[in-house]
C-alpha cells in the first residue's frame, strides 16, 4: 500500500512538473504611467499579457530606468521600449541600454515617443539614441490628429508579413523631424503625408514610420504608431506589434 501511495505520489509531482514550463523568453517592458499617452500603456498591457500567456514567453514591467543596468538586463531577451521618451534615464541604465544594443545582447522594440529626441525638460539630447535611429531630431508633431495611409515597403521582412499593405491608421499624431532617417536605417514602411484626412501643411517629405537599424548587433525595430488605444482594434497594427515581438526576441 505505502509502495501505491509512492508511486502515484511521484507521478503527481511528475505531472505538476511538466505544467509548469519555462518561458520561451522573457520580455521587459518600459511604460510612461502618468500623461496623457497613459491610456495607449494601460491597453498595450492588457494585450501583451494575454499575448504572452497564450504563447508562452514572460513579461515584466517598469515604470521608470532605476532599476536598469547590465545585471538587470542580462535577464531578457526582449526590451520593450513602450512609449518612452530617451530622456532622464539614469546613466546606469543609459550605460547599460547602450551596450545591450551594440553587442547585441537582446532585441529592442521602441514605440512613438522613443523619437522624441531633443532638449525637453531641461535635459539634453541623448546623442546616441539620435544615432541610433537614423541620426534624427524631432521637429514638430500634429497635435490635432489625423487619419494617415501607412505602405509597407519591405514586405518580405518578417517584421512585415501578413500586414496589408497599404494599412490605414485612424488617429495619430504624427511626428516629423530634422530629415528622414532612409539613409542609416532600413525602412520597412512610411506613411503617405497625402493621404492625411483632414489635411495638414505639417509634412516632411519622405516619411518612414517603421524601420530597423541594422548597423547595430540587436535586432530592433521601431514603429511609430503608439498613441491611441484603439490602435489595438486594428489588427494590422496587432499584426505588425506581434511580428516584432518574435522577430526582435530571435523566435
Amino acid at each position: 500500500m505505502k509502495k501505491i501511495f509512492l508511486f502515484v505520489l511521484i507521478c503527481l509531482n511528475i505531472s505538476a512538473s511538466a505544467q509548469i514550463k519555462k518561458p520561451a523568453f522573457r520580455v521587459l517592458a518600459l511604460y510612461e504611467n502618468g500623461g496623457h499617452h497613459v491610456t495607449y500603456s494601460k491597453r498595450a498591457k492588457i494585450w501583451l499579457n494575454q499575448l504572452a500567456a497564450k504563447k508562452g514567453f514572460a513579461i515584466d514591467y517598469i515604470q521608470n530606468t532605476d532599476q536598469i543596468n547590465e545585471k538587470f538586463l542580462s535577464h531578457y531577451q526582449l526590451f520593450i521600449q513602450l512609449d518612452y521618451a530617451p530622456y532622464a534615464w539614469k546613466k546606469a541604465a543609459v550605460a547599460a541600454f547602450q551596450d545591450y544594443i551594440d553587442q547585441g545582447k537582446g532585441g529592442w522594440i521602441g514605440f512613438h515617443h522613443a523619437t522624441l529626441l531633443g532638449e525637453f525638460d531641461g535635459y539634453p539630447m541623448w546623442q546616441w539614441f539620435s544615432q541610433f535611429m537614423g541620426g534624427i531630431t524631432y521637429k514638430n508633431y500634429i497635435a490635432t490628429f489625423v487619419q494617415g495611409s501607412v505602405n509597407v515597403e519591405d514586405k518580405q521582412h518578417p517584421v512585415m508579413r501578413g500586414v496589408p499593405a497599404p494599412f490605414v491608421v485612424k488617429q495619430e499624431e504624427w511626428y516629423t523631424y530634422d530629415k528622414s532617417p532612409r539613409p542609416n536605417v532600413h525602412v520597412l514602411a512610411s506613411v503617405d503625408e497625402n493621404s492625411y484626412q483632414p489635411a495638414t501643411n505639417i509634412k516632411m517629405g519622405d516619411h518612414p514610420v517603421v524601420w530597423t537599424n541594422e548597423q547595430v548587433k540587436a535586432r530592433n525595430v521601431y514603429i511609430f504608431m503608439g498613441h491611441s488605444p484603439k490602435l489595438f482594434d486594428n489588427p494590422a497594427y496587432v499584426r505588425l506589434f506581434s511580428n516584432a515581438i518574435f522577430w526582435a526576441a530571435g523566435k
